[in-house]
Parts: C-alpha cells; structure tokens; sequence
C-alpha cells in the first residue's frame, strides 16, 4: 500500500507492542512523525531508539490512558513537540478473563471499561479539541470482533468493545462537517501479545474461536496497520463512522 504522510504527525497509544507497534511502525515509514503511547516507559524508549535508528522521528510518551490527566499531558506533549496531529489510533486494550457474568466482579468489569471504553474517549476528547482548532484530522479506535458479535464468557471485554462503536459513530457525526473524520477497526484473533497470553492461559477455549476462523489463520499486526493507515489516508476521504472488521471472516458466519 502506498500511502504517504509526509510532514505529518501520527499519535498511536498501546503502540509498544503488537497492533499499536506494527501501526507507528508504518506511519513512520509512510513518512509520519510518530508519537507512541503505553505504560511501560523501558519498552516506550526502545521503540523510539529503533525508530530514530531508522531515520524516522518518534517521540515517546509513558501514559495510562484510564488516567484523564495523563491522556491531557499525552496529546498537549504531542502537540508542543510537533506542532500539529493528524492521524491518532486510539489502540489502548485490554482483555478480561472468561467468567460468567454472574461470577464476575464489578471491579474487573470497571477496569476493563476504564481502559477500553473510557480510555478511548479521553483520547479522543482531547485529540479533537486540538484536531478542532486545526479543522482537519483522522481519528481510528480500536474495537474488536467482540464489538459486532457476543461471546460467553466476555461479557465485560465485549460490552467495552461495543461500547467503542457506538462512541465511534456518534463523535463521527459531530465532526464530519468540520473536516475529522473518525472511525473503528475490529480485528479478529490477530498474532499478538494479548492473544498468546490468551492461549497459554484458556487453551482450549482459544483453540475452539480459531475453528471458527473461515481463513484458518491468526491475523497479523501488520494487516490491522494496513487498514488504520488506510482509513487515515485520503483514500477513504468519504468514510465516517465506519467499523472496518479485520477479522479472516469470523464475523460473516
């Protein structure tokens, strides 16, 4: 795909490992000044080394996206840096464990939100108030196959998920006119961290979710960035309020 975004600048949150990583890998060689986002600063500033060490222009910023004040700091860090942003991948995740609803606490329920649901509005709020003053910018948040589908066991993780969608949808329509353009992307079961934890620890329900994958692999990173970058790009100048599924066909079952 050859899409270039030369002279402008890309924020990508969870971008130290997996999805988030493979995206602020391809807007940096698409020419983007990149911003990366996570919580562990050592694996921040790794990132960034590797990305300068390749002629690219990174900057790292340690952030808990559940933590509004910290989104704030985040995006204003961005913007005394470089001057402007034009592209944020709200990528920020996390999973919950298989339980029943009834067996399930309200505290996990309430830290899967806060990250998930809530760290995307922090996001997006504070990217659009400056996205808004520059009347221009893209803006993807990550949902999930589980913000299209229900699976047991995840309730908490899938109320988050399509939580996403419909905060997606909505901000889209409040800003399509002024220029930002907002969407989702929903991976299937893509070849990440998360997903190895996942199958070291629910073995066996894992292996049953891939029998339902119609294309009988894991996704890779790289094709969740595909699409990201896409969706920021100007060729999807008439896509608002999208959920753009990823996913090997799972969903179309």
């Amino acid at each position: 795909m050859n899409i270039s975004f030369e002279n402008q600048v890309a924020l990508i949150t969870g971008g130290a490992s997996g999805i988030g990583w493979a995206t602020a890998k391809a807007f940096a060689e698409a020419g983007a000044a990149v911003v990366i986002s996570a919580r562990s600063e050592d694996k921040l500033h790794a990132r960034v080394k590797e990305l300068e060490s390749a002629g690219h222009k990174a900057l790292a910023v340690p952030c808990d996206v559940s933590v509004e004040s910290q989104v704030q700091e985040m995006v204003e860090k961005t913007v005394s840096t470089f001057g402007r942003l034009d592209a944020a991948f709200n990528n920020a995740g996390v999973q919950s464990p298989i339980a029943e609803t009834a067996d399930a606490s309200g505290e996990e329920f309430d830290r899967v939100n806060a990250i998930n649901l809530r760290g995307i509005w922090s996001c997006m709020k504070y990217e659009l108030i400056q996205m808004r003053e520059q009347g221009s910018g893209a803006i993807v948040n990550t949902s999930s196959l589980g913000g299209l589908v229900g699976i047991a066991g995840r309730a908490a993780y899938h109320a988050s998920k399509h939580g996403v969608i419909g905060l997606t949808k909505s901000a889209a329509l409040e800003y399509a006119s002024r220029g930002i353009r907002i969407n989702a992307v929903c991976p299937g079961i893509i070849d990440t961290p998360m997903v190895a934890g996942m199958k070291e620890s629910e073995g066996d329900a894992m292996a049953e979710l891939m029998k339902l994958v119609p294309i009988a692999r894991l996704g890779l990173p790289e094709e969740i960035a595909s699409a990201v970058l896409w969706l920021c790009s100007p060729g999807a100048a008439y896509v608002i309020g999208h959920a753009l599924v990823v996913d090997g066909g799972y969903t179309i079952q």
